[in-house]
């Protein structure tokens, strides 16, 4: 694996963190379904993290407990996170993971502070609150139960069922703050879904997750992301996703092209090479920025905003899909939030970017 930037415990000659609040306690390799990830255990000295002044993102705070992402998305922005570790952007970065082994106890003593004044927090802006090791870590689930608790709103983007297993908390939070769930769900089309995100669950089971999500008054809605050029944006492609997703109840639906940040794109361009070799050059004439050119967004979110306009559905631009900052408790606010340290994942909304 080569070294990690953090210092092994008892090794007193190990190389120094880049991220100086965390240190790697140990290291698991999965067995039985998770077979084939290695897990690194770390202790987090802050887990809720403020978005950096200059980002775009419509949110101030942001929580993410795990790095690194078993989806295995072909095109997940968040992958050069992990070159900040010393690991790669590859396979590393589908295998290699992260976790925040005290993420829950750290949220429970940094929305005790007295200074904090519940700000909306975003989960998910990083890699997936509900990927598959989720289902052994509960951290997510630890966290959604502390935030209930204190009444802070939240808002959760997956790509996972597995938030399913938490509607109980969930309605619970929703009971005393505002609480907030979208899916992404770039395409239906299955042999664009096995070749570009093979370790999500099928797109299909994600609509039913949006209908079930609703049916439980957690609002959730879609962001039809990332649209990929050539890929998964036919005409037959988009009206499939949106249709679908209106009619199991998205309280409303967003649309974001592919954008390709340096690192990513390398990444995604060797996986066209084998994958997609006719389309080499669309995207190599297409991408020359890391966006997709602002006339081509706007156009595609024309397209999306005329489809959900057809099927009667709520159309949303990405930036309205989140809160931004805010205190929407259901009991009386504390003073003014002290400023965080600065989340070097806070933009990095790799699930649908």
């Amino acid at each position: 694996m080569g070294e990690l930037r953090w210092r092994l415990a008892g090794d007193d000659g190990g190389q120094g963190s880049l991220f100086t609040d965390e240190e790697l306690v140990e290291r698991h390799v999965g067995g039985g379904e998770y077979r084939g990830l290695e897990f690194l255990h770390v202790n987090a000295r802050r887990v809720i993290n403020e978005v950096p002044g200059a980002s775009r993102m419509p949110f101030r705070y942001t929580i993410n407990a795990y790095r690194g992402c078993s989806h295995s998305c072909v095109y997940c922005f968040a992958r050069p996170t992990h070159e900040y570790l010393g690991l790669g952007i590859g396979e590393d970065f589908d295998t290699k993971l992260v976790v925040k082994i005290n993420a829950v106890e750290r949220v429970r003593a940094e929305l005790a502070a007295p200074k904090w004044a519940g700000e909306h927090i975003a989960m998910g802006t990083n890699t997936d609150p509900y990927q598959r090791c989720e289902a052994k870590f509960h951290l997510t689930r630890g966290i959604v139960g502390v935030l209930g608790e204190a009444a802070n709103p939240f808002s959760v983007l997956t790509k996972s069922t597995l938030i399913l297993r938490d509607l109980d908390l969930l309605q619970a939070a929703a009971a005393r703050t505002e609480v907030r769930a979208n899916l992404s769900i770039g395409t239906l089309d299955e042999s664009v879904w096995k070749a570009t995100e093979p370790g999500t669950p099928h797109p299909r089971r994600r609509v039913e997750a949006v209908a079930r999500l609703n049916e439980a008054g957690i609002p959730c809605g879609v962001l039809v992301a990332p649209v990929l050029p050539c890929i998964s944006d036919s005409p037959e492609q988009l009206e499939d996703v949106v249709k679908a997703c209106v009619e199991a109840g998205a309280v409303s639906v967003s649309a974001l092209g592919l954008h390709l940040r340096p690192g990513v794109k390398e990444h995604f361009m060797t996986w066209l090479r084998t994958n997609r070799p006719e389309l080499v050059g669309e995207y190599e004439r297409r991408y020359r920025r890391a966006y997709l050119p602002s006339e081509e967004q706007k156009a595609l979110s024309a397209r999306v905003r005329r489809l959900v306009d057809k099927y009667r559905g709520r159309f949303r631009p990405p930036s309205a899909t989140r809160p931004v900052g805010g205190n929407h408790r259901r009991q009386p606010s504390r003073p003014p939030s002290p400023q965080p340290r600065t989340d070097p994942d806070a933009g990095q909304l790799g699930l649908v970017m």
